[in-house]
C-alpha cells in the first residue's frame, strides 16, 4: 500500500469514527457538560499517553505565546462540543451534525472580519449558497419562530453557535507552528478540565454503571485514536482529497442516526444537504488551490471536533 492509499484508509476510517460519535454521547446518558467533561479527561489520557510513548514532549515547541493560543483554542473547543452535544438532544444527531458542517464558512467570514483575509465574490456567492442549503436542511418556518417549536429553533442556534466557536478555534490554532498537532490537541483538552470541573455534575453520575463505557469511548477512541488517525492521515493527503473525504463524517452520522434512532431528514431537508456539502467543498477546495500555488504544502490541520469532537465532530 503506498502512502497516500495508506492516508486514505486512515482518514475514513477516522471519520467513520467521527461519524458515531453522536451515539456515543447519546447512549451515554449524562448531560452534554458531563459528557464533554468525560471526554477531555479521558482524552487527555490517551493523547498524552500517545504522546509520551512517541517522544513527542522532547523538543516539542511550545513556547509560552503557542501555549496560550492553543489554550485559548481549547476554550472555544470544548464549549464548541458542549453546544453541539445539546443540539443533538434538541434537534436529532442528523440535523446537527449537516448545520454544524456550516464551520468552513465561519472560518472565512471570521477570516475576512478579524484578519481581514481576501473574500472574494465567489466566496460570498457559495457562502450563500451553504446557507441556503441550511434553511432547507433546518426545517424551520416563519411560523416557527412564533410556535411553540422553541426546542428545536434552540437545536438549531446550538448547532450554528458550536460551528462559530469552531470557526474561533480554527483561526487561533493555525497561529500555532512548529508544534505536532497531537500536542496542540492536548493542550486544548487539558485546558478543558479545570474549565467544565465546575460545571460538571458528578451527583449525576452515581447511577452511570455500564453507560461509563460510552464516556471512556468518547475520550479513547474519539479523542485519541481518532485525532491519531487524522493527524497522520494529513501528514500523506494532498487538501483537496482531505475535504473530499471529510464528508465521511456527517455521511455515517446520519446513517447511525436512521439506523440506531429511527431519525431521518425529510424530503425538503435532504434538498439542502447536497448544497451544504457543495458549497463547503468549492471552498475548501480553493483553499487547498492557493496552497499548492502560492503558500508551503500542508502538514497538519486545526484540531478538529466531532468535537468533535476537532473537528471536530468533529
Amino acid at each position: 500500500m503506498n502512502t497516500e492509499s495508506k492516508g486514505t484508509l486512515q482518514l475514513t476510517v477516522a471519520m467513520v469514527l467521527s461519524g458515531t460519535l453522536g451515539i456515543f454521547v447519546v447512549e451515554s446518558g449524562a448531560s452534554a457538560f458531563n459528557v464533554v467533561f468525560f471526554r477531555v479527561l479521558f482524552g487527555a489520557l490517551a493523547l498524552g499517553g500517545y504522546a509520551l510513548a512517541r517522544g513527542y514532549f522532547r523538543d516539542h515547541g511550545l513556547t509560552p505565546k503557542k501555549l496560550g493560543l492553543a489554550a485559548l483554542g481549547g476554550l472555544f473547543i470544548v464549549f464548541n462540543w458542549v453546544l453541539l452535544f445539546e443540539s443533538y438532544e434538541n434537534t436529532s444527531i442528523s440535523v446537527a451534525t449537516v448545520v454544524y458542517h456550516t464551520q468552513p464558512f465561519y472560518v472565512v467570514l471570521l477570516g475576512a472580519l478579524l484578519f481581514r483575509e481576501r473574500l472574494t465574490a465567489a466566496k460570498v456567492g457559495w457562502i450563500a449558497l451553504a446557507f441556503a442549503g441550511l434553511i432547507l436542511v433546518s426545517g424551520v418556518a416563519p411560523g416557527d419562530f412564533t410556535g411553540g417549536n422553541s426546542t428545536y429553533l434552540l437545536g438549531i442556534g446550538q448547532a450554528l453557535a458550536a460551528a462559530l466557536l469552531y470557526g474561533l478555534s480554527t483561526l487561533v490554532t493555525k497561529r500555532v507552528t512548529g508544534v505536532r498537532p497531537h500536542l496542540i490537541a492536548l493542550v486544548q483538552v487539558l485546558v478543558g478540565i479545570p474549565l467544565l470541573l465546575p460545571l460538571a455534575d458528578f451527583g449525576a453520575m452515581s447511577g452511570t454503571g455500564a453507560d461509563w463505557g460510552w464516556l471512556i469511548g468518547l475520550g479513547l477512541i474519539h479523542t485519541g485514536v481518532m485525532y491519531v488517525l487524522m493527524y497522520a492521515a494529513y501528514q500523506k493527503l494532498p487538501t483537496a482529497k482531505i475535504a473530499v473525504l471529510a464528508f465521511t463524517y456527517p455521511a455515517v452520522a446520519m446513517v447511525a442516526d436512521w439506523a440506531v434512532y429511527g431519525h431521518h431528514i425529510g424530503l425538503v431537508q435532504a434538498l439542502g444537504v447536497p448544497l451544504i456539502v457543495f458549497a463547503s467543498l468549492k471552498v475548501n477546495l480553493a483553499k487547498s488551490a492557493r496552497t499548492v500555488t502560492g503558500s508551503a504544502p500542508r502538514t497538519g490541520s486545526p484540531t478538529p471536533a466531532p468535537a468533535p469532537a476537532a473537528s471536530s465532530r468533529r
